[in-house]
């Protein structure tokens, strides 16, 4: 005898459950919404901290040294800064939130949250993916709002600030991904924030134009993926870019693709998840 399907004998009255197909949606969102709860919680420490840390640079770098320094490219230099400190905390807080959530499950034993329930590694890609960049995408949008008391943002190019700020977004929070599932402890996390994600960030030429810079250094940061990030997004409100925004445009969408494909594997395999 077959199996009576269950949702032919549910009764008439009662609504039919949703068939998703492809992807479990109601999975991906709940823990999307897990993932946007655990940082709002501690709001003060993973929104509000990060505009403190911004305004405190801007503290430093406009009023302290006003006067001090030059326009660039006929540029303010508050006004040139201000985009590369805005994009540096999306940068540094989408990439917290997935890496911290993803090792403090591994350590606390609390993976099998997401892991018990039916969720394809492209589902806990996606839910881990989008809570970072909501984080990133706030943590911007609050810090551009407190800095403007220092520097009159224009607006040049309404796409450019959205696409660069929504692909460093992803590509941090699946960066994050990829360093929660490889770390053991937070020294671990702590390795890849120091020595890797913060170099590649002060030498992105979020103070400074890149085309200042002696040789080597100046050819070796158009290797670096946040130089056009960061570069893109500045030029969505100063109008100038040092960079060819082709290649960052091109640049940034294959390495979310890229990114989204590592942590795919990853996640699949159960590489340091499961054991």
């Amino acid at each position: 005898m077959s199996t009576p399907d269950l949702l032919s004998t549910r009764p008439a009255g009662l609504p039919q459950p949703r068939r998703y197909p492809g992807i479990n949606w109601v999975g991906v969102i709940t823990l999307y919404q897990r993932e946007v709860r655990r940082f709002w919680k501690v709001g003060a420490q993973t929104v509000a901290a990060p505009v403190v840390t911004t305004l405190l640079y801007m503290l430093v770098f406009v009023v302290a040294l006003q006067g001090a320094r030059p326009p660039l490219h006929g540029t303010p230099f508050a006004e040139f800064v201000a985009p590369g400190l805005i994009m540096m905390a999306i940068l540094n807080n989408a990439f917290a939130n997935s890496s911290s959530s993803l090792i403090q499950a591994k350590i606390m034993g609390t993976a099998t949250d997401f892991l018990t329930p039916p969720l394809s590694p492209l589902e806990l890609t996606l839910g881990f993916t989008l809570g970072s960049a909501t984080r990133g995408a706030l943590v911007g949008l609050v810090t551009a709002i407190c800095v403007l008391p220092f520097a009159r943002l224009g607006v040049a190019n309404i796409l450019a600030i959205v696409w660069f700020a929504v692909a460093a977004s992803f590509i941090m929070g699946m960066l994050g991904v990829l360093a929660g599932l490889w770390s053991e402890k937070f020294d671990h996390l702590s390795a890849v924030q120091n020595f890797v994600v913060m170099p590649m960030t002060f030498l992105s030429g979020a103070f400074y134009l890149v085309e200042n810079l002696p040789e080597p250094f100046a050819t070796v940061s158009h290797f670096n993926p946040f130089f056009y990030l960061i570069d893109g997004f500045r030029y969505g409100f100063i109008g100038h870019a040092e960079s060819n925004l082709a290649v960052g445009v091109v640049g940034s969408a294959v390495l979310m693709v890229v990114m989204a494909a590592a942590c795919w594997l990853v996640f699949r395999s159960g590489w340091r998840l499961k054991s």
